[in-house]
């Protein structure tokens, strides 16, 4: 029998991510490149077997450089948001064995073997469920797997998928999530956090009517950045308004108070919808 090739071998590890959808929304950034918000945010994780991404991830020596299919098509990785998510996570790894074959990929292994990446949405992308949220979550929670990633302090997996994405590092977690904004200018205090599990509240349904598959007019990194640069009423928002609704929310959520909670998701959604109106120009979604 013919030795098997030092180069014939192939690891993988299959996730599968879902989207969220904010209750009390995160809207603009205070850093661009770490993607650190302006305000607290509060989402619910949705079903990840109704509306989720599901990714592969491979690693083999022959593989000659790093590649990504996103819904069967091939897109550029040279992206500064997966550069960094992929630099994140290949210098946390740490050595994994393949249970498979027995052989132990070392940490330093890591660090020249490429990554193959298969991704694909049940559900439209840039139609405004967040698509890039689960695809992220699921690209960043995956290669740490393969990798071995261990977090070392409270919500660092999360804090990786927020450079990817910023509402990503709430689809890591069930129930409903809460992303802190933080303090910290490296950003190692804005992560996400479960308030509660999927279980606490589970005569609550989301219902999505998906009336069209076409791309937003706008885009969300465009339209947040032209809104902190042109209204007022978003950064009143953020600092009167989002930290005093963030206590309603929370104990609205803990108490199953569905009358409480319904009433912020509106004045939430309407004041949103007024703020991309006061910005110039409008943004209408």
């Amino acid at each position: 029998m013919e030795a098997e090739k030092q180069d014939d071998w192939v690891f993988m590890v299959t996730a599968r991510a879902p989207t969220n959808i904010a209750v009390i929304k995160y809207w603009g950034k205070r850093d661009q490149k770490l993607i650190l918000p302006i305000n607290s945010s509060i989402s619910v994780t949705l079903n990840p077997h109704d509306l989720s991404a599901i990714t592969t991830v491979a690693v083999s020596p022959s593989f000659k450089e790093d590649r990504l299919w996103l819904n069967g098509k091939e897109v550029s990785l040279q992206g500064d948001r997966y550069q960094n998510c992929l630099r994140e996570i290949r210098s946390r790894a740490t050595d994994v064995v393949d249970t498979k074959s027995g052989r132990t990929i070392t940490k330093e292994d890591w660090q020249n073997l490429h990554v193959h990446i298969v991704s694909k949405n049940n559900f439209p992308t840039a139609a405004g469920l967040a698509s890039s949220a689960a695809g992220f979550a699921c690209l960043v929670y995956s290669i740490a797997q393969l990798m071995g990633v261990q977090e070392r302090y409270k919500g660092e997996i999360s804090s990786i998928a927020r450079v990817g994405s910023g509402s990503a590092c709430r689809s890591l977690y069930g129930g409903f999530v809460e992303w802190e904004m933080g303090e910290d200018d490296d950003g190692k205090d804005s992560v996400a956090t479960q308030l509660v599990a999927e279980t606490h509240w589970e005569d609550l349904f989301v219902i999505i009517a998906v009336v069209s598959s076409c791309q937003k007019e706008t885009s969300s990194t465009s339209g947040m950045q032209d809104s902190v640069h042109t209204s007022k009423l978003l950064h009143y928002r953020a600092k009167e308004i989002v930290p005093k609704v963030i206590i309603e929310m929370r104990k609205a959520i803990l108490e199953r108070d569905f009358a409480t909670f319904a009433r912020i998701c509106c004045a939430d959604s309407n004041q949103f919808h007024a703020t991309c109106l006061d910005t110039s120009p409008p943004i209408f979604i």
